[in-house]
């Protein structure tokens, strides 16, 4: 779904999509410019995974503040785009981290922690701000005494945050989830290429399916001393209660796929469950936050 308007336009329905907190997460939008020469003549895009209804349509167009341009609408061809757009990726450094897809070859550095992740339909290559910022930040507070020895990646996608964990610390029990079923196999081809051990002991990974943190598996393996989650602002803000519960008091919680106008709400909804800021890193538009459930509650 294609809507032509001037910048202004198109930027305050970004705003707004930003601070929906009950947007269908199946919609993902993107705002451009038409051309260089043109930067005053923007088009706003939604992408779906389906015909768009008629309820589709006017989220879409209730974005604009005044009268909406009028959508076209048109079917794309069967093509993992996800995949497609990550194929040509070129590695990425986030603290000792160092992430490339199978085009590039190994890079061989010192002190280097190297993953291999294809493009795939699972989202998680390193390249995004808030996974990059998310490695980053588990390397910072592994060079600031952090010990984890139990840990759960929400929203895994690729399993890139579980294995960056494992890498950290290795002796500890690890698992894994994602609401996509297709992240499975994902997962395991991919701690497979990178030789990450999967299994129930402690040093390898449990891989499962699950909405959020409602698995009997997750609730089994727990409490963490470590919670990731790089997934978006409106559901962080419904799991922080469920983050609370699955941490050990002095726990920790890394939070990612909020942007920083978002941070607030992300924020409140934490403090609300216990969960105070222990730090935070800012790259570009995005927020990854480091938050410890308070000791004794």
């Amino acid at each position: 779904m294609t809507l032509l308007a001037p910048r202004e336009a198109v930027e305050a329905a970004l705003v707004a999509h930003e601070d929906s907190l009950d947007w269908d997460y199946e919609i993902v939008l993107a705002g451009t410019e038409i051309a260089e020469d043109r930067p005053d003549d923007w088009k706003l895009e939604a992408w779906l995974p389906r015909d768009p209804s008629a309820a589709d349509v006017g989220a879409v167009t209730g974005l604009f503040p005044g009268p909406a341009p009028e959508p076209v609408i048109e079917a794309l061809p069967e093509e993992d785009w996800v995949a497609r757009s990550q194929s040509d990726l070129e590695p990425i450094h986030a603290g000792r981290f160092l992430v490339r897809t199978p085009e590039h070859e190994a890079q061989a550095q010192a002190n280097t922690i190297e993953f291999v992740i294809p493009a795939s339909q699972a989202f998680g290559t390193g390249h995004h701000n808030t996974t990059a910022g998310c490695l980053t930040m588990l390397d910072a507070m592994k060079r600031r005494g952090v010990v984890v020895r139990n840990h759960l990646d929400v929203g895994t996608g690729t399993g890139l945050l579980a294995f960056a964990a494992m890498a950290l610390w290795p002796r500890a029990s690890a698992t894994a989830s994602d609401i996509d079923a297709v992240c499975a196999d994902v997962v395991h081809e991919n701690a497979v290429l990178n030789s990450v051990p999967l299994g129930a002991r402690p040093g390898a990974l449990v891989m499962t399916i699950a909405p959020g943190l409602d698995h009997p598996l997750i609730a089994a393996r727990g409490p963490y001393d470590l919670v990731m989650a790089n997934i978006l602002a409106g559901p962080l803000v419904e799991l922080a209660p469920d983050f609370g519960r699955a941490l050990v008091p002095g726990g920790h919680l890394v939070l990612a796929g909020l942007l920083t106008t978002q941070e607030a709400a992300v924020r409140a909804a934490c403090r609300r469950a216990g969960l105070r800021l222990a730090g935070r890193i800012v790259s570009g538009d995005w927020s990854i936050l480091w938050l410890r459930r308070r000791q004794g509650n």
